[in-house]
């Protein structure tokens, strides 16, 4: 059919991004949720998602090829809030399914990396705007299958479909990745190209099961590539939703595919199949170092691997020390500490140690933990047994070495708390700068206190670890701003943020990529360098 006038302008109306009636990022989130109208939608939403849990809870097939495929076995998910209580019950894939699901998405490659990039926006902004469109159901089930709080289960989904929204701009933004380069002595034409790999394979971790599986498949599916799309065995809900969310937008069989299942049969067989074009990987910094030296054995495949943090903040004796306080705590308690970007370690300098302390317990304290669908909940458990026993050691070994526990120190187990894995908020004062737990990722609701004499101290120590994802600082003194910023190490940095000292990065606002073992690329999600990485160059010269 020929292009005209008209159906230019009905194909631009198109890939404009869908937004919702209000705008959702982590730093309004507070405010928003004090909104009747939308504490009302998410209560109506929850209503609806619980008649599907419990004795309800259904099985949950693969998708691979556009068909749905039951394994010989399965696993039911439970969640968090309740172990006794499942949410589902999903596959537990084999090697072969992994390799179906491998030759499925390198089937759909041709068509689907040939098909003009304007279309592919197109179909990505209806995932978007599907997103956006179920934003309350999913939630509801994030919160219920991670164990969030409502803030962030919202922030969790809305993210993703900003994510998909902010590529798609990237795409456009760049004409397709298209450019000329200067002719060959004046003769000919030559231009750069970039162009999709093929099969790409995103492995999603537990704590931000929608956007980070969402935000690296969205990428990679725009820039032409198909997907294979593995979650973490403990939050496969989210993933099968998002899957749904491809479909329902009309992406062709194939172009995604979703297999569930342990990592040492469907994991293995995905990192070890020689048609897979290029991975992306969220998760610890073990594993993702194992898989940064064994995926490139046989040939050299891109891998982008973010791989965790122990993420510092410095506390001047020239800063707002409330301000401090509130963006300590929103970044240390936020999801229990289960985040790549938590404030796990602060640096007070010690003439202002007490009075920040004093503040930090107090704000703390004010903070709910208990179910995290309820309204008023700060935040919920931890998401597994492997977080729960982590959390117990590291209580331990704080109080064997002579920890000082400002507040917290043990698990919440009374009442309605009883059948979950909550944990107490932790503040820990008085162990020696050079104790292991100050350079080990926990994941868990514990905060580290250390005292400093000076600002080049606190940067000494903070770049210490082998991490360098997210760091904070606050200071009123410029000067001491712009020696943080000069001498941290770390690849997202904020200053007298009190909303959160290191965590709340949103698309667009702020690229979130780690240096050093937090991340292999240098190139941050969310921000204008990342999608250009699920494409490779061509130069093309023609006389």
């Amino acid at each position: 059919m020929p292009t005209t006038k008209a159906t230019s302008k009905r194909a631009a109306r198109r890939s404009k991004p869908s937004k919702p009636a209000f705008q959702i990022t982590y730093a309004n989130l507070s405010s928003a949720l004090s909104d009747p109208g939308m504490l009302a939608r998410f209560d109506k939403a929850f209503a609806q998602v619980s008649t599907a849990i419990g004795e309800h809870a259904r099985t949950y097939p693969m998708v691979i090829a556009g068909e749905e495929r039951l394994a010989s076995a399965s696993f039911t998910k439970t969640t968090p809030i309740n172990t006794e209580l499942p949410i589902g019950h999903f596959q537990k894939g084999s090697e072969q399914d992994a390799h179906d699901a491998v030759a499925a998405a390198k089937a759909a490659f041709p068509a689907w990396s040939g098909l003009p990039w304007k279309r592919r926006v197109a179909l990505m902004r209806k995932v978007a705007a599907l997103i956006n469109r179920r934003l309350f159901e999913l939630a509801a089930w994030v919160s219920i299958e991670v164990g969030k709080s409502r803030a962030e289960a919202l922030g969790d989904v809305k993210e993703t479909a900003d994510l998909i929204d902010y590529y798609c701009d990237q795409m456009e933004a760049n004409n397709g990745f298209v450019r000329p380069l200067l002719p060959e002595g004046g003769k000919g034409q030559s231009q750069s190209v970039l162009k999709p790999y093929g099969v790409w394979v995103v492995v999603s971790p537990f704590n931000f099961p929608m956007a980070l599986t969402g935000g690296p498949a969205g990428a990679a599916l725009l820039a032409g590539n198909t997907v294979v799309i593995k979650p973490a065995s403990d939050t496969p809900m989210a993933s099968w939703l998002f899957t749904q969310c491809l479909r329902d937008a009309g992406l062709p069989p194939g172009v995604f595919n979703y297999v569930t299942g342990p990592g040492s049969t469907v994991g293995e067989a995905l990192v070890n199949h020689p048609d897979v074009a290029g991975m992306t990987f969220t998760g610890s910094f073990e594993v993702g170092f194992r898989l940064i030296q064994r995926f490139n054995q046989t040939v050299p495949r891109p891998l982008i691997a973010e791989m965790g943090g122990k993420n510092p903040v410095i506390v001047s004796d020239k800063a707002d020390l409330d301000k401090a306080a509130e963006g300590v705590v929103r970044a240390a308690f936020g999801l229990s500490g289960q985040k790549c970007s938590a404030t796990s370690r602060v640096y007070v300098h010690r003439a202002v140690k007490d009075k920040f302390l004093a503040l930090l317990k107090q704000k703390t304290e004010a903070l709910r933990v208990g179910d995290p669908t309820q309204a008023g909940v700060f935040t919920g458990p931890v998401c597994n047994a492997g977080g729960y026993q982590t959390f117990q050691r590291a209580c331990d070994e704080a109080r064997r070495d002579g920890g000082h526990f400002i507040t917290g120190g043990y698990t919440l187990t009374e009442g309605e708390l009883a059948k979950g894995y909550f944990c107490a908020l932790t503040i820990v004062d008085g162990l020696p700068l050079d104790h292991p737990l100050f350079c080990e990722e926990l994941f868990v609701p514990f905060l580290l206190v250390g005292t400093v004499d000076s600002l080049e101290q606190a940067i000494e120590e903070a770049n210490k670890v082998k991490y360098g994802l997210t760091a904070g600082f606050f200071s009123k003194d410029r000067k001491e701003v712009r020696y943080f910023l000069d001498h941290i190490e770390a690849g997202v940095v904020y200053v007298n943020r009190e909303r959160g000292a290191t965590t709340g990065a949103w698309p667009g606002n702020q690229s979130f990529g780690g240096w050093k073992a937090s991340g292999n690329t240098g190139r941050g999600a969310g921000g204008p360098y990342y999608l250009q990485q699920y494409l490779r160059e061509q130069s093309q010269t023609v006389f």
